[in-house]
C-alpha cells in the first residue's frame, strides 16, 4: 500500500501573483494619471496667469497633503486600503474629467485651478497611505520586499510615460485634453481594484467585539484616538520608530537639493534644459536598476545595515553631484545618487511593510511620507532662497550632511542596523 503525501503548494512570486499584477496595473496607471493631470495643471496655469500664480497653484496641493497626510492613514485604516483607494481614484477621476469639461467650455480663472490643486492635495491625503497599506493584504510576507521593488519599477514607469503622454495631449488638445486623458488613466485603474482580493488581518482574531468593522478594519472611537494608537505602535516598536526618523531626515536632506538644486545648477552650468533632462534621466535610471534589483532578489541580506551604509554613500554623491565639472561626469553622478537612493528608499519601504502590523499600515505608510510628500515639499521655497545666498554647492552640501546624518542613526540604533527582511 503506497501513500500519496501532497507537499503544500509554494506561494506564487509576486511577479506571477495575479493579485499583485492587478494592483501593479491600477498602481501604475494611476501614477501615469498623476503626472498627466501636473503638467495639465500647470500648462493650464502658466497660459492663465503670470509665474508666480502659476507656481502658487502648483505649490497648492502640498499644504492640504501635509496637514491631512496622518489623518489620511487612520482613514485607510479605518475603512480598508481598498476601499479607501476605489474612492481616491474615483474622485480623482470625476475632477480631472469635470475640469476637462470646464476648460473645453469656457476659460477658467486660476482661482478655479487653484481650488482643483487644493482639492487633489487632499484626496492624495488620503490615496497615499492606503496604497501603502495594501501590499502585505495581497501578497505573502516574504513577497513583500519584492512587491516594493515592482511598485519602484511602476512609478518610474510612471514618470517616464507620464510627460510625453500629458505633453501630447497638450499639444493635440490643449489642457482640457490633457485633463481628459488623466481621468481616463484614473478611470482604467478602478476595475483592477475592484477585482482585488484582500487577505483577513492577522489581528481581526483579536480584536473584541464593537472594534470589528468590515473586513477587519477598526471603525469606531475618536480619530485622534486612533492617530494616538498609531503614533504609540511607532514609539514602541523597536525597529519602526528608529525607521521612521531616519526616513525623515533622509526626506527633509534629499528632496529639496534634488528638486530645487538640480534646475539651479543646470543654469549656473549652462546645461540648460537639456541639462536638466539628462541628470534626471540618469537619476532614474539608477533608481530604476535598484527597484529592478529588489524585484529580482526579492531580498538583500542585512537590510538594516545595507540601508545605513547606501544612505551615507548617497549623501557623498549628493554632495558631489554640486562640483561636477561637466555634464557627462554630472550625469554619472546622478546615476549613482539615484541607484543608492533607490537602494536605501526600497529597503525603508520593505521594512515597513514586513515589520509593521498590517492594523496600523496606513497609519505608519502616512508617517513615512510625511517628510517627502508632506514636509520636504514645503520647504523647496527656502531651498531656493538659501541657493540666492549662499551657492547652490553649499546647499547641496547641507543637504547631503543631513542625509549622512539619517544613515549614521540607523547604524548607531542595533535594532535597525540588524533588521531583516524575511526570507
Amino acid at each position: 500500500m503506497s501513500v500519496a503525501v501532497l507537499a503544500a503548494a509554494p506561494p506564487r512570486p509576486a511577479h506571477r501573483d495575479p493579485q499583485v499584477l492587478r494592483w501593479l496595473g491600477a498602481y501604475t496607471a494611476s501614477t501615469v494619471g498623476d503626472s498627466v493631470y501636473y503638467l495639465a495643471l500647470s500648462w493650464a496655469a502658466v497660459s492663465s496667469g503670470s509665474p508666480a500664480q502659476a507656481g502658487l497653484v502648483m505649490a497648492a496641493s502640498a499644504v492640504p497633503r501635509a496637514l491631512l497626510l496622518l489623518f489620511g492613514g487612520v482613514i485607510a485604516d479605518r475603512l480598508g486600503p481598498r476601499r479607501v483607494v476605489l474612492a481616491s481614484d474615483t474622485a480623482r477621476c470625476l475632477m480631472t474629467l469635470g475640469l476637462a469639461a470646464v476648460l473645453l467650455a469656457t476659460s477658467p480663472g486660476l482661482w478655479l485651478l487653484a481650488a482643483a490643486a487644493l482639492v487633489f492635495g487632499a484626496v492624495d491625503a488620503v490615496f497615499l497611505p492606503a496604497v501603502g497599506a495594501l501590499p502585505p493584504r495581497i501578497a505573502a510576507r516574504d513577497q513583500l520586499a519584492r512587491v516594493q521593488g515592482l511598485r519602484g519599477l511602476a512609478y518610474r514607469m510612471g514618470s517616464v510615460l507620464g510627460a510625453p503622454l500629458g505633453g501630447l495631449a497638450v499639444a493635440t488638445g490643449g489642457p482640457a485634453s490633457a485633463f481628459g486623458a488623466a481621468g481616463a488613466l484614473f478611470a482604467l485603474s478602478l476595475p483592477l481594484l475592484c477585482a482585488l482580493r484582500l487577505r483577513p488581518l492577522p489581528t481581526e482574531e483579536k480584536l473584541p467585539t464593537g472594534e470589528k468593522g468590515e473586513k477587519g478594519e477598526k471603525a469606531d472611537g475618536p480619530v485622534l484616538r486612533d492617530l494616538a494608537d498609531g503614533l504609540r505602535h511607532l514609539r514602541g516598536h523597536r525597529v519602526l520608530g528608529p525607521l521612521m526618523i531616519t526616513v525623515l531626515l533622509a526626506d527633509l536632506g534629499f528632496v529639496g537639493p534634488l528638486n530645487v538644486g538640480l534646475a539651479l545648477l543646470a543654469e549656473q552650468r549652462g546645461w540648460g534644459a537639456p541639462g536638466i533632462g539628462w541628470l534626471l534621466a540618469g537619476f532614474g535610471a539608477g533608481a530604476g536598476a535598484a527597484s529592478l534589483l529588489l524585484a529580482v532578489r526579492g531580498r538583500l541580506p542585512r537590510a538594516g545595515a545595507t540601508l545605513g551604509w547606501t544612505m551615507i554613500l548617497g549623501a557623498g554623491a549628493v554632495a558631489a553631484l554640486a562640483f561636477a565639472p561637466r555634464l557627462p561626469v554630472a550625469v554619472a553622478v546622478a546615476v549613482a545618487v539615484g541607484l543608492l537612493a533607490g537602494v536605501s528608499g526600497a529597503l525603508c519601504h520593505a521594512l515597513v511593510q514586513t515589520e509593521c502590523d498590517p492594523a496600523y499600515l496606513g497609519r505608519v505608510s502616512a508617517v513615512s511620507s510625511l517628510g517627502s510628500l508632506g514636509l520636504a515639499p514645503l520647504g523647496m521655497p527656502l531651498t531656493g532662497a538659501a541657493a540666492g545666498l549662499w551657492g547652490t554647492g553649499p546647499v547641496f552640501v547641507a543637504g547631503a550632511a543631513v542625509c549622512a546624518l539619517s544613515g549614521a542613526f540607523a547604524l548607531t540604533v542595533p535594532s535597525l542596523r540588524r533588521a531583516e527582511l524575511p526570507r
